[in-house]
């Protein structure tokens, strides 16, 4: 799809393993299935509660328009125009603000790409092949949705 950068299904495995440091914000660790990502995720539990178990899909977009384009840089209300948000739950907006290797080996290929949702935090991590369309100080849309199983 047009202007999304990467998508998967992961699994909540952790929540809050060193103690809930904000009363509305929980820290996801989480693994994806397909590429076995690692995903620490900052959420406001106050307005997406996320369980130990479940499943989500996450979308790491450039832009909510389905055919890729840019969004426009002014808001002037509600579109007409369907929306990639339409299908999800829990829609952040945010910057890149870091991307780095891991030092684990001579010829290791696993990155890790960080991203601030207004201050909400967000580590993805795992193999290079799968962060390529991200940049430092590029701005991305995460959405989210539960999944029913």
């Amino acid at each position: 799809m047009a202007g999304v950068l990467f998508e998967d299904i992961f699994d909540v495995k952790d929540i809050d393993p060193d103690g809930k440091k904000f009363d509305r914000v929980s820290r996801l660790f989480c693994e994806s299935e397909s590429f076995k990502m690692d995903l620490i995720l900052d959420v406001n539990s106050q307005v997406y509660p996320v369980d130990l178990g479940d499943k989500f899909r996450m979308v790491v977009a450039t832009t909510l328009r389905e055919d890729g384009y840019p969004d426009d840089t002014e808001y002037t209300g509600p579109d007409k125009e369907p929306s990639r948000a339409d299908s999800f739950e829990y829609v952040m907006y945010g910057k890149i603000y870091r991307i780095e290797g891991d030092e684990t080996g001579p010829d290791s290929q696993r990155l890790a790409a960080y991203a601030s949702f207004g201050g909400l935090l967000m580590r993805l991590q795992g193999d290079a092949n799968n962060l390529h369309g991200f940049e430092v100080d590029s701005f991305v849309y995460l959405l989210m949705k539960k999944l029913a199983f």
